[in-house]
């Protein structure tokens, strides 16, 4: 059985940190809030929990083994994270109390983030495994160390206030630290576990992710990969809350803020697509003012792809056409284009077998000037875990050989 986050101590984790920091555990005891027999004891705990020596014990000190370190700078990582949320939910306020971050527990990080995932004490005791009277103690302890409300009624519910929100982000980005330092330190240990949460744009579910999923698959089939699919700026929330490790698909601009970065992989161009018994699927050099007189598919306003849309056809001084289904499912889009005169954009990539096997027609060749860059999204701090760093180098590989996009 391998260990979870929830299953350590959070002070023990601190003090592998803090004996790094000082170099010795009468200096980390008290940056800890420890006795030296209470850090002792908790060092070898983990120790044993982990199965592994996290330092050489020595004349001059404590030096910090391969794993030790591992540890160590995961959770500097995790604690900036819990220092900086504590810090942005107290602002100039002098209410709560200092080195707050130092006196949470692992269990009170566990209630506040089953509740901001539950939305109810209910939900929140059932999917934790925690009684609702422990959850609104370790609740309301965390509100009395910030010295900031958490959690506010609404109507028969409860729901997080915004400081409650910006914390359990800084919890969940913390509880992912630890998670990525005991898959390393797993990996150290011959276990091969791991997992790697993706966000999906429509382009990416369509061919590329599931190709290398497959392929990662059988390289390694006991790492857990989840998929995750909705729109840009819920994923990107996600991304940002811890939730997701990597989104994959077009990429935006301007860059969607400071904390986040972009890598392109390769560029895609839309084509203009019909059902194949559309009036004009295989009638050559096809004029936009007669794509006017047709109905179009097209995805929700303020998206990129219909701004492209609407410019394909302004830029040309036309009318923009109708666009009455409003849809972003490539899967129920496909249908509709066979069912009728509709006519859409989309990649090539998404409809690749489609239009081999002659279901679907492209009405032209794709279109220059809706080429767009399609990559990676990740938090601009991110480290990857071993399983999520091998995910990444093999998807590059397969772009680099030119197998995994199917276009050429």
């Amino acid at each position: 059985m391998t260990l979870a986050p929830y299953d350590l101590n959070l002070r023990h984790l601190r003090a592998v940190a803090a004996i790094r920091r000082c170099g010795s555990v009468s200096k980390a005891a008290a940056s800890v809030a420890l006795s030296q027999p209470a850090l002792t004891q908790g060092v070898a705990k983990l120790e044993q929990q982990l199965g592994l020596r996290l330092f050489d014990r020595g004349p001059s000190g404590m030096v910090p083994t391969l794993a030790g370190g591992q540890l160590a700078d995961r959770i500097e990582v995790a604690a900036s994270a819990m220092i900086t949320a504590f810090e942005a939910i107290r602002g100039s306020s002098r209410s709560g109390f200092r080195g707050t971050e130092n006196l949470v527990t692992m269990s009170q990080v566990r209630a506040l983030l089953a509740l901001a995932s539950g939305g109810s004490f209910v939900v929140a005791a059932l999917s934790s495994g925690l009684s609702q009277p422990s959850l609104h103690r370790a609740v309301r302890d965390v509100e009395r160390l910030s010295g900031v409300v958490l959690v506010e009624r609404r109507g028969r519910g409860v729901g997080l206030t915004p400081g409650g929100h910006r914390l359990a982000r800084g919890f969940n980005l913390a509880i992912n630290e630890i998670q990525a330092a005991l898959d390393e330190l797993h990996a150290l240990t011959g276990v091969d576990v791991g997992r790697i949460r993706i966000g999906a744009m429509p382009l990416a579910r369509a061919r590329l992710l599931p190709m290398a999923i497959a392929r990662y698959h059988r390289q390694r089939p006991t790492v857990t990969i989840e998929v995750v699919e909705g729109p840009h700026a819920e994923l990107l929330e996600r991304l940002r809350d811890g939730g997701l490790d990597f989104l994959i698909g077009a990429l935006r601009q301007p860059l969607p803020g400071p904390d986040v970065e972009q890598e392109p992989l390769f560029d895609d161009r839309l084509v203009i697509v019909a059902g194949s018994r559309h009036p004009l699927a295989g009638k050559p050099d096809v004029s936009f003012e007669a794509l006017t007189r047709f109905p179009w598919v097209i995805g929700r306003a303020g998206t990129p792809l219909r701004r492209l849309w609407r410019q394909l056809f302004e830029s040309r001084g036309l009318e923009v056409p109708p666009a009455p289904i409003v849809c972003g499912s490539v899967m129920t889009i496909r249908t509709l284009l066979m069912e009728g005169d509709f006519l859409t954009l989309l990649s090539p990539i998404q409809i690749r077998d489609d239009l081999a096997t002659g279901a679907l027609a492209a009405i032209g060749d794709p279109i220059e000037e809706t080429l767009r860059p399609i990559g990676l999204t990740i938090r601009a701090d991110w480290r990857p875990a071993p399983a999520q760093r091998e995910f990444l180098a093999l998807l590059r590989a397969m772009i680099a050989e030119r197998t995994i996009r199917g276009i050429e």
